[in-house]
């Protein structure tokens, strides 16, 4: 039988700094470096890191500041946001951020938008307090944005320093319909986080692919979709790594929030009935298992989905192999193959 081929898109990565167990925030930050050197040497396209907030064991919180601290450490991988959640900020403010990080390393900065909070309600109102629902005005702040980083915004009253003309390349984030008809009205690129929320992921890009609008920046529909992978060089040995991934997801079901887990074995024993099902609804677009299994899975997701590229989550336990998981992944997508001599 002939082995199924992946078809040939990119591959990056989604990074949220997540403390493992017996590990601290600032180990988090150095395994995020070491990752992100790690795949910028096996040939992502991209490492964007999310926002979030009121998390004890999520620490990307200041996202701006951590991908300052990628990039410079880093040399031509692409770093951005995935994402930053602009009602959380007022645009002026997000353009002088990321108008400064493209001005340090010009060229390789991504500004991915969402308009969930990115934690809960209490926390939201903590941080937003008199614009509590500025998530309404997300259309609206996403030109306000884009009017401030844009070469056309010199006879404004306000203005990015730095930041005008710098042109940091924008994508929307979401994981619903309204998401996906915003990025096509403006004829943006458009991220589904079908990594923990799959539900509407292929009615939302059938419906971003139908309604999308050419723009100075986009003249075709552009979609990434966001994957879990647990690659290793066995199904087996992937099967049980998987395992930390399975409770960190339960956790969030049950607000029983922990540091990143230990595999364990015979994790579906672990789990109730009710936890066991909404985990694997969760967690319906993941790819775990060795090179053979990952192959013919992606080739088929890729088949039925049309993605433009994937970005991918890893929530190993173990340092190394996570980092292993990643080179692996690649290495099933071809893009060693790919990478320039």
């Amino acid at each position: 039988m002939q082995e199924k081929q992946v078809p040939n898109i990119p591959i990056s990565v989604l990074d949220l700094a997540i403390v493992s167990e017996g590990k601290t925030a600032a180990d988090a930050f150095r395994q995020s470096l070491d990752l992100a050197r790690t795949v910028e040497e096996a040939g992502y396209k991209r490492f964007w890191m999310a926002e979030h907030h009121n998390m004890p064991h999520v620490a990307s919180s200041a996202t701006s500041v951590l991908l300052s601290y990628i990039a410079g450490g880093t040399s031509t991988i692409r770093v951005g946001s995935g994402g930053i959640m602009l009602p959380n900020h007022t645009p002026l403010i997000i353009a002088e951020q990321f108008g400064t990080l493209a001005t340090l390393y010009p060229g390789r900065i991504d500004l991915g938008l969402g308009r969930a909070p990115g934690t809960d309600q209490a926390t939201a109102l903590a941080i937003r307090k008199e614009r509590f629902h500025a998530a309404d005005n997300f259309p609206d702040d996403i030109r306000e944005l884009q009017a401030y980083l844009s070469d056309d915004n010199s006879s404004a009253r306000v203005r990015a320093f730095p930041g005008e003309g710098t042109r940091v390349p924008i994508f929307i984030l979401g994981s619903s319909t309204f998401s996906a008809l915003l990025a096509a009205d403006y004829g943006l690129p458009y991220a589904f986080a079908s990594h923990f929320a799959p539900r509407e992921f292929m009615r939302a890009i059938q419906l971003y692919r139908e309604n999308f609008k050419p723009s100075e920046t986009l003249k075709a529909p552009y979609v990434m979709a966001g994957i879990n992978v647990v690659a290793a060089p066995s199904d087996e040995e992937a099967d049980f790594l998987s395992s930390s991934m399975k409770l960190m997801f339960r956790g969030i079901i049950t607000g029983e929030r922990r540091p990143l887990q230990p595999p364990v074995e015979n994790v579906e024993e672990i789990l109730t009935e009710l936890e066991r099902e909404a985990v694997d609804q969760m967690l319906a677009v993941s790819f775990i298992g060795g090179p053979d299994r990952l192959k013919a899975s992606m080739a088929h997701f890729i088949s039925q989905t049309r993605v433009d590229e994937v970005i991918v989550s890893s929530n190993v336990f173990e340092h190394g192999a996570r980092l292993r998981s990643f080179r692996l992944f690649a290495e099933v997508m071809g893009v060693a193959e790919r990478k320039p001599a």
